[in-house]
């Protein structure tokens, strides 16, 4: 089949599955509600049966879902899209949907229909939508890690930031794209160097079809001249050009794009104000509290097993720096034996995390080696699915920590940073962050100083709710974790 023609029908098969589940999720919604309605449930007749008065309002309901998804752009396979980012982005889709089912209801004067049936139908959208999304993100990335329509890609650029955007691109095989090489103009020295970089910036038209490539990174910023003709040369062979924005690694979580007149503009905006921190704050504490309520029943299983398992208490208690530098005890359920610390002095010669780069000078590490003998039975577990760290939540409500934030390290790890790294105490430590996300215990101390300062300079409410979403998933995977 011409790929003009599959993927229209590829969209077409998604709105379909969007159009099944959201039928569905009204009809389980009455199934629920029965009670409260004056009208036989039935799953292929809800939408026909005439004595149901809110027929109309259902078919309106599910239409501009649909709508709202498509202009969210949920029926696109987007590769680059994280799979927290695609659920949160269903959950706007569907409440602003809700909202605008409201409004009818209000306007047409249509009484009757429970609040109940309501709110179920809404939170069952989003659950069955965002879970067919996510089963169908890890069905392509399978597909694209088998070699499925995998794409060549060429980086201008084999400075640091070509570098580290090579092993981005390497690390998510699911994005299906391989990096053929890099055009620089003076990098190359080393022998290294001579066998990634394929030519100069002016051969770009000679390798690109040599290569059969589908992709070209702009990392670098020459003049105007360089980077229209590169732009043009792209255009004629049909190559898509991505930019990496100039000073990226100072900017914002996300630009603000608009024009004035026909001028395309990209705004850079990395204001702090105390509205928005104090609404930090009154996020980490009103889902602290409801996590607190909600997870009773799992505190009490886990704080059993840990009994069972071995001798000793249920929690561990671990003196951290905070926010500013106060010092607080961050808990944990304990997943090592009593004597654990005790131990640990024999065993910090098998420490298996990278500090990093040669010229990053520290003498502080992260302390973590895989089959450690004093992590318990229940404590391997715990820790996969990072279930040892759920009391923070108690923390976060203290106001000792926050949801979102630099990892709290241990106060003698503090104390052997340099002033360059003292940085992170000027937030609320997190229960999970980038370092959670990136590859958890799998990453370099290096990469989780750099990537908290990233996130300083760069918090946004809206980075958080992304990197919440993104845990979930990684956590499930229990991937990079010991």
């Amino acid at each position: 089949m011409n790929p003009k023609h599959r993927i229209p029908l590829i969209h077409f098969a998604y709105v379909l599955i969007d159009v099944f589940f959201i039928y569905l999720s009204i009809y389980v919604a009455c199934l629920l509600c029965a009670d409260k309605l004056k009208f036989p449930v039935s799953f292929p007749y809800l939408f026909l049966e005439e004595s149901n008065p809110f027929r109309f309002i259902f078919v309106f309901w599910l239409l501009t879902t649909v709508l709202i998804n498509r202009t969210n752009n949920l029926y696109e396979t987007r590769r680059e899209m994280q799979e927290g980012l695609e659920i949160w982005t269903v959950m706007k889709s569907v409440s602003f949907a809700s909202l605008v089912i409201v409004v009818a209801l209000y306007v047409l004067k249509v009484e009757g229909l429970p609040r109940s049936l309501f709110i179920v139908a809404t939170l069952t959208m989003i659950f069955w939508l965002s879970l067919w999304r996510y089963v169908k993100r890890l069905f392509v990335e399978y597909l694209v890690a088998s070699g499925y329509n995998n794409w060549n890609a060429l980086i201008v650029g084999a400075g640091k930031v070509g570098l580290a955007l090579e092993q981005e691109l390497m690390k998510r095989s699911g994005l299906g794209i391989r990096v053929a090489g890099f055009l620089d103009d003076f990098k190359g020295a080393s022998p290294e160097e001579k066998k990634k970089i394929l030519g100069k910036i002016a051969d770009f038209a000679a390798i690109a079809p040599r290569e059969f490539i589908s992709i070209l990174f702009i990392t670098i910023h020459h003049d105007s001249q360089v980077f229209l003709r590169l732009l043009e040369e792209a255009k004629e062979m049909n190559i898509t050009v991505r930019v990496v924005p100039q000073g990226y690694g100072l900017t914002v979580s996300e630009f603000l794009r608009y024009n004035i007149g026909l001028i395309p503009i990209i705004e850079y905006s990395n204001v702090h104000n105390s509205r928005r921190q104090f609404g930090k704050r009154l996020f980490d504490c009103v889902i602290s509290l409801i996590l607190m309520i909600g997870l009773i029943p799992v505190f009490l299983l886990i704080a059993l097993a840990i009994k069972l398992d071995s001798p000793g208490p249920v929690f561990y208690q671990s003196r951290r720096y905070g926010r500013r530098g106060r010092i607080f005890h961050m808990a944990k359920f304990r997943s090592m034996l009593t004597e654990a610390d005790k131990v640990q002095p024999e065993l910090n010669s098998k420490n298996e995390v990278d500090v990093g780069p040669k010229f990053f000078k520290t003498n502080g590490k992260i302390f973590k080696i895989k089959n450690d003998p004093r992590i318990t039975r229940v404590g391997h577990f715990l820790r996969k699915y990072s279930l040892d760290e759920l009391p923070q939540i108690f923390n976060v409500f203290r106001g000792e920590m926050s949801l979102v934030g630099p990892r709290p390290l241990p106060i003698d790890q503090v104390e052997k940073e340099n002033l360059r790294h003292i940085k992170r105490l000027e937030v609320r430590p997190g229960i999970t962050g980038l370092w959670q996300i990136r590859g958890r215990s799998d990453i370099s101390f290096y990469r989780l100083v750099r990537w908290d300062e990233w996130y300083i300079e760069n918090w946004s409410f809206w980075l958080d709710m992304n990197i919440l979403f993104q845990t979930f998933p990684v956590v499930i995977k229990g991937k990079g974790a010991y």
